[in-house]
């Protein structure tokens, strides 16, 4: 939960701009049932602040999983990298879809650490994932 409140107009703007998807996993808000979160990509326990510069759209589960994390080990080259920063980085330079559109798949040691840390191919997440793919709903386009 964020220090600092943060005005209607300033969440309608990130959101718009996030496209009203997670910026990590790319969970759309009307697929989602719950309200996606204004997330700080530099956590303010970081030292992150409130600008609509540091904030970006995320589903609670990354919200949730991301914390107060900023970088994370690339399981490839066992660096400790940054985490994606969806306010700065092309999610598609980092990330792809497996064939199938269940898996996240990390094409970057950004990429591969993000979807580490922030866990998004958990079992529940690719047979929620799956029921969306039947139905149209996923990936987002």
């Amino acid at each position: 939960m964020s220090k600092t409140f943060i005005p209607r107009s300033v969440k309608e703007k990130v959101a718009a701009d996030a496209r009203y998807r997670c910026g990590y996993c790319q969970l759309q808000q009307d697929v989602a049932g719950i309200q996606l979160h204004v997330e700080h990509i530099i956590p303010e326990a970081a030292g992150g602040n409130s600008t609509i510069e540091n904030l970006w759209l995320a589903c609670p589960t990354c919200n949730n999983r991301k914390g107060t994390q900023t970088h994370a080990i690339d399981p490839q080259t066992e660096k400790v990298v940054p985490l994606f920063n969806p306010r700065k980085q092309q999610w598609k330079q980092h990330f792809a879809w497996s064939a199938d559109g269940l898996e996240m798949r990390g094409l970057t040691p950004t990429g591969r650490a993000t979807i580490l840390a922030l866990k998004t191919n958990q079992p529940f997440m690719l047979r929620v994932r799956r029921r969306w793919v039947i139905a149209g709903w996923h990936p987002p386009k």
